[in-house]
């Protein structure tokens, strides 16, 4: 299992992150981050983050 993340925390890497549901089932909605940026807020309360498709560039 991937490393989950909180909403405002910074986004380790630029890609692709799921919201995960507050007891950890997939939600199928996805946001672009970039790394260094703050994960955006979740509709829900403890909601997180994962990242799915991290970005491939220099």
């Amino acid at each position: 299992m991937s490393k989950t993340f909180k909403p405002g925390q910074t986004a380790p890497r630029s890609g692709q992150y799921e919201q995960i549901g507050p007891r950890g089932g997939n939600t199928g909605s996805e946001r672009t981050v970039t790394r260094g940026e703050p994960l955006p807020p979740t509709p829900k309360p403890g909601m997180g983050y994962r990242l799915v498709d991290p970005t491939r560039h220099r």
